[in-house]
């Protein structure tokens, strides 16, 4: 669909001007090691012949936001930041203050200064002007946010949709010519491309497309929940500190093409994040200052699926204490020279390690059978008492070798292939087989996977076809196009043996429509039509034909703070096919912070977590918190959790199933089980991926099947 977005491309310049998408506030080019960079302000080389200070205007738009999610005595529940303008005038934001060697000054110049060193020169400053301030409400509604609070602190934190909050402020602020506007939120977490699983942040940056105005987007942080460690100014002073490193950064471009815009925004030789204590580096960060999905910064220690948690730098001025962000500057990511990291110097100490490069597939290997790792699986020697193994498997060994289905780890009792797909070039609702296809591979050989079912189902293994993955849009919008649909799958099906399907339509698939808030009584076209299908192919297959979900975390858990949209979107399909469900396993991975049924607030990566969120399904809730909306508990045996290997470790997992099956709490657990004694008909657990299991040397499959396969 074309959209402004696309009038927004530009060429890439060097200097400062009035080309599009440039935005409102000066920045110059400036290199740094081998790269050229643009920085906000005017370049320290022109200190000689134009006056050394120049003075940014600055717009600070305090924003009240209204959550529809949540209502308190009919009204929305609102977070308003215009109590919080006096304590961020009075910050080192506008206020100076002492930054060691940089002198007394605001936040940015002293970074800016940092950044430059001895070329900014005494005589140069960029300093922020005492801004107007003009207030601004935005209504959020259900499905674009959403509220969490704390049951024991009584304190709130909101979760909004970054692009829409941009959206909806400039609507109402045109073009600022010359100015930076500063839009300040209240104890709100954002999360971006329109897909709370993409999560989180406090803010965002750069130049709006709509009006081209230089922007930064922050909360400021007053009484929050616990699991928020960042304080005040520091999410603030973040994104101004991301905004100097990459003044042009456009998100809402981001949205629409997932990849990076040429036209001046700072790309940088891709990065690894920094290692932690006893952990080897984390991955590869991207190409640009901050990461590219949620703009946390290489000292964060959360990754991206959590709260930022940066480390804070403590600067007083007006006789009270702030937190300011420790961030990386732009000499760590270009491998110029140091300081690397402001205002702690001592923060990062050496040039960022670069990300190796991605290993090319050698087509030729592809039918290759995997090497063997290093551990052998454990056979095996359970009974038959109904908790099972549940597993994702695509067929990738290591170095593009070819993992076989019948060469996977015999704990797995129910593999679920991956995937089917959409098949854009045909009608509407038409799935096709899309496993381990490539450019340059050979197809799969459908054959050898026929054989590999069949000889599974002799071991008295279940495999199922998983339907959509990751980064599909499925919609069945179209009462016409369920034929397509039924008889796509049916064929796949019937020609490899499947046991079965599994629904992986993640966000945004079967979105809510505005104003379907009836779970029982569905009304988007998308989950009507969907529900009626799926009854259809029981009907065809008959009562052996499994059929598994596995929604996201905002699509079921999310239901219990807010309807609408994305959030709770699996609620209905799930009741709709509830009589035909073989199992239901909420992935505990793609998901952002979420309300349990104590009030208390969770963030995944716990044994808490995975407890809070899994109850919500065992026990029911009432949907959007209103208490005439209850949705009823799913029976123990058609629920099961579902782990991601590399994110999860093997003992969380083996904890949590512990709990949640046998109500014995590992060290540490807060969360309250409202059945003391677990659940003992509960599933078990499902994995992304069985491949990745395996090259792990079985460490999740070797501990979790056998615990599940033992538990009477």
């Amino acid at each position: 669909m074309t959209t402004p977005r696309f009038l927004l491309m530009v060429f890439f310049v060097l200097a400062v001007g009035a080309a599009y998408g440039q935005g409102t506030v000066p920045t110059f080019r400036y290199r740094m090691g081998q790269s050229w960079v643009t920085l906000p302000g005017r370049n320290p080389a022109q200190a000689g012949t134009q006056a050394g200070t120049i003075v940014i205007p600055a717009v600070l738009v305090p924003v009240r936001l209204e959550f529809d999610a949540r209502r308190v005595a009919g009204k929305p529940f609102t977070l308003d930041a215009a109590a919080d303008v006096r304590s961020v005038l009075q910050s080192p934001v506008f206020a100076k203050a002492p930054f060691g060697d940089y002198g007394t000054t605001q936040y940015v110049e002293a970074m800016l200064h940092a950044t430059l060193g001895a070329n900014a020169g005494t005589g140069w400053h960029t300093l922020l002007a005492q801004p107007e301030v003009r207030p601004l409400t935005v209504e959020i509604p259900a499905g674009f946010g959403y509220v969490l609070t704390s049951k024991r602190t009584g304190t709130a934190l909101g979760m909004a949709d970054a692009e829409y909050v941009e959206r909806a402020i400039f609507q109402s602020i045109a073009h600022e010519d010359g100015k930076l506007v500063i839009a300040l939120t209240r104890d709100t977490a954002f999360y971006t491309y329109g897909d709370a699983t993409v999560c989180c942040t406090f803010g965002t940056h750069g130049v709006d497309p709509a009006t081209e105005n230089s922007f930064v987007l922050a909360s400021y942080l007053g009484t929050v929940p616990s699991l928020v460690t960042e304080h005040d100014v520091q999410p603030l002073t973040q994104q101004l500190a991301e905004w100097v490193n990459d003044p042009l950064h456009d998100p809402l471009f981001h949205v629409a093409f997932r990849k990076p815009l040429p036209s001046g925004e700072n790309l940088v030789p891709a990065w690894m994040w920094p290692a932690e204590e006893g952990v080897e580096h984390r991955g590869c960060g991207g190409e640009s200052p901050a990461t590219r999905y949620v703009l946390q910064e290489p000292v964060d220690t959360n990754d991206r699926s959590d709260l930022p948690a940066g480390p804070a730098w403590v600067a007083r001025t007006g006789g009270r204490t702030w937190h300011v962000a420790d961030v990386a500057l732009m000499g760590w990511y270009t491998g110029g020279a140091g300081p690397y990291s402001f205002p702690d110097a001592h923060r990062l100490q050496v040039a960022a390690d670069r990300c190796p490069a991605r290993p090319v597939p050698n087509p030729a290997t592809a039918d290759e059978p995997a090497p063997p790792p290093a551990v052998a699986p454990v056979p095996w020697q359970g009974t038959e008492n109904r908790h099972e193994l549940i597993g994702y498997w695509t067929g990738d060994g290591p170095g593009g070798t070819l993992l076989r289905l019948r060469d996977v780890s015999p704990q797995w009792d129910v593999i679920l292939v991956a995937f089917a797909n959409v098949n854009h070039l045909a009608p509407e609702g038409t799935m096709q087989m899309h496993v381990r296809v490539r450019p340059g591979w050979p197809p799969l050989d459908l054959a050898q996977t026929k054989e590999d079912i069949a000889w599974l189902h002799s071991h008295g293994r279940k495999v199922l076809i998983s339907l959509g993955g990751g980064g599909e849009y499925f919609t069945l919008a179209n009462q016409d196009s369920i034929p397509n649909f039924v008889d796509s799958v049916t064929q796949i099906v019937e020609e490899y043996g499947f046991d079965g399907i599994d629904l992986d339509f993640e966000s945004p698939s079967l979105a809510l429509d505005p104003g379907d808030t009836d779970f029982r009584h569905p009304k988007t076209a998308s989950v009507v039509n969907l529900i009626t299908s799926l009854h259809e192919l029981r009907a065809h297959f008959g009562p052996k034909f499994m059929l598994t979900l596995v929604p996201e975390g905002t699509q079921i858990p999310g239901g219990y703070v807010g309807y609408g949209g994305q959030f709770g979107s699996y609620l209905p399909l799930l009741w709709g096919v509830r009589d035909i469900l073989t199992f239901v396993d909420v992935q505990d991975y793609n998901t952002p912070p979420f309300e349990g049924l104590d009030g208390e607030v969770y963030q995944v990566g716990s044994v808490d977590y995975d407890a809070a969120m899994t109850e919500l399904l065992l026990h029911g809730f009432p949907v959007d918190g209103r208490a005439g909306e209850f949705f009823p508990a799913i029976p123990a045996d058609k629920v099961a959790v579902g782990f991601l290997t590399g994110e999860a470790t093997p003992q969380r997992v083996s904890g949590a199933m512990q709990y949640l099956i046998t109500g014995k709490a590992p060290a540490g657990v807060t969360y309250p089980l409202r059945r003391p004694g677990g659940y003992r008909g509960m599933i078990g657990a499902m994995f992304w991926t069985v491949d990745g299991d395996r090259d792990e040397n079985y460490a999740f499959s070797n501990l979790v099947g056998p615990q599940l396969h033992g538990i009477p």
